[in-house]
């Protein structure tokens, strides 16, 4: 199911961002990484996720052999981008196929960032849409490649100004004319709390109006997951968030992501959220019928009022329950004539009064 699908389905498209974190699961189980891979995508399913996302790339292609670090070194040690991606890039065309094709099979979407033209040649016929990393926001080239390509595309805007996302999205526009969806991101793993500034999906979404808008989470898990849940309610209908099985693993992306459980979390917290939401629509709801009866107001006799009287104001008051005349047909009930004796705390009906 596409994005939109899901989207207009549930109100919301749930990514587990595997990356390339089935490295360290494969060691830690004794299991090949393809297993791992394979493992990771059930758990992610079975938590309740819409879709996975892994990271294609090829250490010589992404970063020079002199490329310095940007995370917490006290979490991930390794202080060259070359060296780190060296790590985790045996996976080819053969291996994110046979993925592909597993994903589908149990019913969740299959996503990988393509970090070159190699790979987001071949990983074309694998997704519904494109995930590009904030990282290529000002690869422009890069960017025209895949967006031309007719797919949906899925921007993050991590570390980006409002003028180089701008940039972006109008060349996205220029040769493409399928929905795009920008990713609030803060390039910076973890990202602190204080960091997270998730005022910014207003600010995309009033700047972007025709784009989906959503978040991709670096912060650590929180206890409630009130992270996401406040992007949620914010504005973003795509969360994307890093995904484990152990959060306590040294390095990579163990620990920033979820695990299964935070997923379920998350999935409760979003359609409780939901629940609140409601429509938004500017009428009575059912539910409050009753009340809007009862706890409303009549036009009310105040003393007796004799048959032929013509009606003043002083004769009338108002009260509980809204079963008569609405106080706001006041001016049309002066002046108008008693059809029979009305007795003190008597609500007003039309048909006791003539004209």
């Amino acid at each position: 199911m596409s994005v939109i699908e899901t989207i207009n389905k549930q109100d919301y498209y749930l990514i587990a961002e595997i990356g390339v974190n089935y490295y360290d699961i494969a060691t830690k189980l004794g299991i090949s990484n393809m297993e791992a891979a394979k493992l990771m995508v059930m758990e992610a399913k079975n938590a309740g996720i819409d879709a996975v996302k892994f990271q294609t790339y090829k250490a010589s292609t992404l970063a020079a052999k002199n490329s310095p670090s940007y995370w917490d070194t006290s979490e991930e040690a390794t202080t060259s981008q070359y060296e780190l991606f060296k790590k985790f890039d045996s996976f080819g065309k053969a291996e994110y196929e046979e993925l592909a094709k597993y994903s589908q099979s149990i019913g969740v979407d299959f996503l990988s960032t393509p970090f070159d033209y190699e790979s987001a040649d071949y990983l074309y016929d694998y997704m519904n849409e494109y995930k590009i990393s904030s990282s290529d926001l000002s690869n422009l080239p890069f960017i025209e490649h895949m967006s031309k390509k007719g797919k949906q595309i899925i921007l993050s805007t991590g570390a980006s100004n409002l003028d180089e996302i701008q940039t972006a999205v109008d060349l996205i526009h220029r040769t493409n004319d399928v929905q795009l969806a920008l990713l609030h991101c803060v390039l910076e793993y973890p990202t602190v709390y204080e960091h997270a500034n998730l005022e910014k999906i207003v600010s995309l979404k009033k700047a972007f109006p025709e784009c989906i808008i959503g978040y991709s989470d670096h912060t650590k898990p929180d206890a409630c997951m009130d992270v996401i849940k406040m992007a949620y309610l914010y504005g973003a209908q795509i969360i994307e968030k890093h995904f484990t099985l152990d959060k306590t693993l040294p390095g990579n992306d163990h620990y920033h992501a979820m695990d299964p459980e935070d997923v379920k979390k998350i999935k409760e917290g979003l359609e409780f959220l939901k629940v609140l939401k409601g429509s938004g629509e500017l009428t009575c709801l059912d539910s409050e019928s009753a009340a809007r009866m009862n706890a409303r107001r009549s036009i009310v006799s105040n003393g007796d009022i004799k048959k032929g009287t013509v009606i003043t104001r002083d004769m009338l008051t108002f009260k509980r329950p809204g079963t008569g005349i609405s106080p706001s047909k006041i001016d049309a009930v002066i002046g108008k004539v008693a059809a029979l004796d009305i007795e003190d705390d008597t609500i007003l009906q039309s048909s006791m009064l003539v004209d």
